[in-house]
C-alpha cells in the first residue's frame, strides 16, 4: 500500500513538471524567412512611394494633353454636332428642288414673306439674281438664255410663268428644264397680271439665295454677258423701276379719285412692267395688302394696271430705293399700243451699234452710256442670228 501511495505521489505538481515538453527556440532558418520578407516589404514601400510622386506628376501633363483617343473622340463629337446644325439649316435655306406645289396665292404670299431680322448670315451664301420669265406659252428664244447663262451656276436661278395649259419640253439640259411655278391666267393690262408677276416673285423669295428679281418676257434678250450683267444689278445702289409722272391722259389721265387715301393724283405714277427690284423690294410687293385693292377696284381695262400699280405704290414708301428707269431696252418710237418687234432680217451689227449709241442715264448717281442691260421685243426668226452675233456683238 505505501508502495502505492508513494506512487500514486508522483502524479502531484512535480511529477507534472518533470513529464512537461522542454521549451524549443524558433529554428533559425525560418526567422531568415521572416527577415527576409520584412527587408522586401521595407524596399517595396519605398519605390511605390516614388511611384506614387512619378505617376501624380504625370497626371498633370495627361490632363492639360489630353491623349490621341480622347481627342479622336471629341473631333468626331464636334463633327456630328456640325453635321446636325448644317441639316436644321438645310431645311430652312435650301430651295425648293420641285417648284410645283399646292399652295394657292394667299397661302404663297404669306409663306414668301418670312424674312429673317438680322442681315448677317450663319452660313455661307453667294447671293444670286432670280430670272423670271413671264410668258404666254413657249420661249422660242430659250438657246440664248441657255448660252448666256452657261459657266455661271450658283448665281442664278430661273422661274418661268406661263399660261397653266402649257406644258413645256426643254431638255435636262436646259436652265429652263422643270422651272414652271404654278400658274395661272394673266391677261394683258389687267390685274391677273400683276397677280402672275407677285407669284413669280413670291417663287423666287423661297430661294433664299436670291437677292436680285428680273422681269423677263419671252420676246426678251440679253444685250451682254452674264459677268457684265451680274456685275452691273449687284453692284447698283437702287433697284430698276420705272416710275415717273405724266401730266396726260396716259398717265394722270387714267387716275380714279376712289383710290384715295392710299393714292392721291400727285402720288401716281407710270412705269415700264418690266423691272428689276432687290430682296427687300420683292418682299414689299408679295405682302401688300394696302394698295393692291385700290389698284384692283379702280384701275379697270384701259388703265393698264401692270404699268401703274408697282411703279406708284414703291414711289410712296421707297422712293430713294428707286433709279427710276428699267433695265429693258424697247423701241416704242413707231407708235401703238405695243412697242416694235425685231425679227431675223432686223438683226445685223449696225442694228446693235445703234441699239447702245444715243443712250444716256444715271448710274449710281453718275451719268453713263450703259443703261441697258435686256431688250425687247424680238421674234422667234430672230434666233438664228442672234446666236451666230452673240459671241462678236453680245459676248457670250
Amino acid at each position: 500500500m505505501s508502495s502505492l501511495e508513494e506512487g500514486n505521489n508522483d502524479s502531484g505538481p512535480a511529477a507534472l513538471r518533470s513529464t512537461a515538453p522542454p521549451f524549443k527556440p524558433m529554428p533559425l532558418r525560418i526567422l531568415r524567412i521572416l527577415l527576409m520578407f520584412l527587408l522586401v516589404g521595407i524596399v517595396f514601400s519605398i519605390i511605390c512611394m516614388y511611384a506614387l510622386k512619378f505617376f501624380a506628376l504625370d497626371r498633370q501633363y495627361i490632363s492639360l494633353a489630353p491623349t490621341t483617343i480622347h481627342a479622336c473622340f471629341h473631333e468626331s463629337k464636334n463633327t456630328e454636332t456640325k453635321s446636325k446644325r448644317l441639316e436644321i439649316m438645310e431645311t430652312w435655306i435650301r430651295p425648293p428642288s420641285n417648284l410645283a406645289h399646292p399652295l394657292n396665292d394667299t397661302e404663297l404670299f404669306w409663306r414668301a414673306t418670312f424674312v429673317p431680322r438680322i442681315k448677317a448670315y450663319p452660313f455661307e451664301r453667294v447671293p444670286k439674281i432670280a430670272f423670271m420669265f413671264l410668258a404666254k406659252g413657249p420661249l422660242p428664244l430659250a438657246p440664248l438664255w441657255d448660252k448666256f447663262f452657261k459657266g455661271h451656276e450658283g448665281r442664278y436661278s430661273v422661274y418661268v410663268h406661263s399660261h397653266p395649259a402649257y406644258h413645256p419640253k426643254f431638255p435636262p439640259s436646259s436652265v429652263f428644264y422643270k422651272r414652271q411655278i404654278p400658274s395661272q391666267v394673266a391677261e394683258w393690262g389687267e390685274m391677273s397680271m400683276c397677280d402672275a408677276e407677285r407669284r413669280l416673285l413670291a417663287n423666287a423669295l423661297f430661294d433664299i439665295s436670291n437677292e436680285w428679281f428680273v422681269l423677263l418676257s419671252e420676246a426678251c434678250i440679253p444685250l451682254h454677258n452674264f459677268s457684265v450683267a451680274y456685275q452691273y444689278i449687284s453692284r447698283s445702289k437702287h433697284s430698276f423701276m420705272g416710275s415717273y409722272d405724266e401730266p396726260g391722259p396716259y398717265g394722270r389721265g387714267r387716275y380714279d379719285e376712289r383710290m384715295v387715301p392710299e393714292v392721291t393724283l400727285a402720288q401716281w405714277r407710270k412705269g415700264s412692267q418690266w423691272f428689276e427690284v432687290n430682296r427687300a423690294l420683292a418682299v414689299r410687293i408679295v405682302e401688300d395688302i394696302v394698295y393692291y385693292p385700290k389698284f384692283r377696284d379702280f384701275c379697270k381695262p384701259g388703265c393698264y394696271v401692270d404699268e401703274h400699280y408697282f411703279p406708284t405704290m414703291l414711289t410712296v414708301q421707297v422712293p430713294r430705293l428707286l433709279a427710276n428707269r428699267s433695265l429693258t431696252w424697247t423701241d416704242w418710237s413707231r407708235g401703238g399700243a405695243h412697242p416694235a418687234t425685231f425679227g431675223k432680217s432686223d438683226i445685223n451689227e449696225e442694228f446693235f451699234k445703234k441699239l447702245f449709241e444715243g443712250e444716256r442715264c444715271l448710274y449710281n448717281n453718275q451719268e453713263t452710256t450703259d443703261c441697258s442691260i435686256f431688250a425687247r421685243k424680238f421674234a422667234p426668226s430672230a434666233l438664228d442670228p442672234l446666236l451666230e452675233l452673240s459671241s462678236k456683238v453680245l459676248g457670250f
